[in-house]
């Protein structure tokens, strides 16, 4: 049985605790409206303390059925070990947009879904369970 001391301690424990686990979630966040989208890129922290990023698009809809307005949201989620090679393809298409350059190796890379993709969707849904 705990007595005023140790529950007061162990009350304030928990909200410590349960601030710290907030914390956690959402390390930092920005949001980028761009028409009738925005854009919401999010840093949070696995249970392993990994960081990794949201990248949100959520987009305002009128729903007749319910006669209301809802948010259709699309994530995409991007983990520490990909980073760099998300950054590189971020960069190579806008360099292609803004001067029709196809960067180097170009046509020698694969530009659909391989099967070694569902190893590590695999990884990261287990890595969020840590």
């Amino acid at each position: 049985m705990l007595n005023q001391n140790s529950y007061v301690e162990h009350k304030f424990l928990t909200v410590m605790e349960n601030e710290k686990m907030s914390n956690r979630e959402e390390l930092f966040s920005k949001a980028i409206r761009a028409g009738k989208r925005t854009y919401f890129f999010d840093v949070k922290t696995t249970k392993g303390e990994e960081k990794y990023i949201t990248i949100t698009e959520s987009k305002r809809r009128f729903s007749n059925e319910q006669n209301r307005f809802f948010y259709e949201k699309h994530k995409l989620f991007l983990y520490k070990e990909d980073f760099e090679k998300f950054s590189n393809a971020l960069k190579d298409t806008l360099n292609f947009i803004e001067t029709g350059e196809y960067p180097e190796g170009y046509f020698d890379e694969p530009k659909h879904y391989e099967e070694d993709d569902d190893k590590s969707l695999e990884a990261w849904f287990d890595e969020l369970d840590k």
